[in-house]
């Protein structure tokens, strides 16, 4: 527990010195855009690149992993629809505050994970965060958008291949496929060096730019969804994540990443998704900004719990 705290308190320390040098404007607002804009177009996908490049894949449990999270995501969105389904009569026009805490406890922060996942497991337990993000990350933005078009007040809903473009021009996406080509075709060293300085500067940049986003001052005015946004995403993600694990019986590390990526926040950009599709704006920031607070407590605790298990 001792050597997991010590490997997660530095990712919050860095994640708490973006928000200080945000708050202060240390650092201009403009540039803070431009960080997250590097870091999602070129420094996280030369990491992932470059991890599943080298990465020895044929030991891992590729259909089981895959297999735990595809259900866990499917089934915490049908256990959220069908009980927004129950009180949407009592609550008309609850339509864009639930698609923000559908977001909240679906998606999940892939730079916090591959954060937290690198210095506990290595290259191997990159692999498998990189993996992750190859199924989650093009299921969450279907599911997102789907959500958003049904529930959100927004009057522009996005086109098919509108979607399905974004889906396909991701950059995270993109990365894997290019890290798993490498690893089938082979990378030459002067290749795979460059991609490697390139990658290394990534977390610490994303990481401060998690900090600046976290917005402190919505809280108040959404206590009980904003409640429920933390705890299903926090402890009803990775709970799923543990009992889906026991019945395909998948074991050892495959499992801890599975768990750390259900019990890690919520994506940064739903934030920018709820703005922009007719969500709870507000409610999301609130989300995303306390689910990175709570899971200094509550990640570790996982953490434990998947190494024990």
């Amino acid at each position: 527990m001792l050597t997991t705290l010590n490997a997660i308190a530095p990712i919050f320390l860095i994640i708490a010195t973006g928000h200080l040098m945000f708050r202060f404007r240390v650092v201009d607002e403009t540039v803070w855009s431009a960080i997250e804009h590097l870091c999602f177009y070129l420094l996280l996908p030369a990491l992932i690149i470059r991890t599943l490049s080298r990465a020895d894949l044929l030991g891992v449990p590729v259909v089981d992993f895959i297999t735990v999270l595809i259900v866990a995501i499917l089934g915490m969105s049908a256990f959220l629809v069908g009980t927004h389904a129950l009180f949407r009569k009592r609550f008309p026009q609850s339509g864009p505050s639930f698609s923000s805490v559908f977001q909240g406890a679906t998606r999940f922060h892939g730079f916090v994970a591959i954060a937290v996942i690198g210095p506990l497991y290595g290259d191997d337990g990159i692999a498998l965060a990189a993996l992750a993000l190859a199924v989650m990350v093009p299921l969450l933005n279907v599911a997102s958008v789907i959500v958003l078009s049904v529930y959100g007040h927004s009057a522009v809903k996005p086109a098919t291949s509108a979607v399905t473009k974004k889906i396909l021009t991701n950059p995270l996406i993109i990365a894997c496929l290019i890290g798993l080509l490498f690893n089938w075709l082979g990378v030459p060293d002067i290749l795979f060096d460059s991609i490697d300085i390139i990658g290394a500067g990534g977390l610490g940049l994303a990481l401060l730019a998690v900090g600046s986003g976290m917005q402190l001052g919505h809280a108040a005015q959404h206590k009980l969804l904003l409640t429920l946004g933390v705890l299903i995403r926090l402890i009803g993600m990775p709970v799923m994540i543990i009992a889906m694990s026991w019945l395909v019986g998948l074991d050892g590390l495959a499992r801890t990443v599975a768990i750390i990526a259900g019990a890690v926040p919520t994506a940064a950009s739903a934030y920018v998704m709820a703005r922009k599709m007719g969500g709870n704006a507000e409610l999301m920031s609130s989300i995303v900004t306390f689910q990175v607070i709570v899971a200094f407590f509550t990640l570790p605790l996982f953490i434990y719990i998947a190494e024990q298990l």
